[in-house]
């Protein structure tokens, strides 16, 4: 094993893979591919499920230095993945408003690099309801512009997952909204061939 590899990946219902049946989600199926590269790895899953960018932004900073303060030595870097909550609208209106997502992007995106490698993923497509889809899907290049200015790299992934039909049929069969195992297979797959993921796992 060349290094010791410590992530946090911090998010959502897609972050806890919720809707897999074996369990693994993106985030094992990805920590899997860097053992196999020869990175020991260890994966912090801090998704919760209906969390927006405000509820991550209140937690992040407790949960993740619990996990990366006291591991000097190792590598340490943190994934982020989260927006398609804060776009759900109750009582005809979003959870979170843009310029409260983005700002909360900015700091948390902000706080995390000046600390360790970190990664943010866009918000995966929301199948099951149209206007909800529409708004996830112009949120996804708002992300990533406040995490260019930040200098995190960003996957978007509403785009290629919406082409899928691995995706599309997993959240068929499922609530509608989350895959399943081919479903997070998928997602996974975008992942292991972004070069930020494979020069911080050891494939780049």
């Amino acid at each position: 094993m060349s290094h010791d590899l410590r992530i946090c990946f911090v998010g959502d219902s897609f972050t806890a893979g919720v809707g897999d049946e074996t369990a693994l989600g993106y985030v094992g199926r990805i920590t899997a591919a860097a053992w196999h590269r020869g990175v020991a790895t260890t994966a912090y899953n801090l998704g919760v499920r209906r969390d927006t960018s405000a509820e991550i932004r209140r937690r992040a900073e407790a949960e993740v230095l619990a996990r990366l303060l006291a591991a000097s030595g190792d590598t340490h870097a943190v994934v982020f993945c989260f927006g398609a909550n804060d776009v759900t609208f109750e009582d005809g209106m979003p959870r979170v408003p843009l310029e409260a997502t983005l700002d909360n992007a900015a700091a948390l995106l902000g706080w995390s690099a000046a600390r360790w490698t970190t990664l943010m993923l866009g918000p995966p497509p929301a199948l099951h309801d149209a206007a909800h889809d529409t708004r996830t899907a112009a949120l996804s290049p708002e992300l990533a512009a406040v995490a260019h200015a930040v200098q995190v790299p960003f996957l978007p992934l509403h785009g290629p997952l919406s082409a899928q039909a691995a995706w599309r049929h997993g959240a068929a069969r499922g609530d509608g909204i989350h895959p399943d195992a081919a479903g997070y297979a998928a997602m996974a797959a975008l992942i292991e061939a972004w070069a930020p993921w494979r020069v911080l796992t050891g494939g780049g």
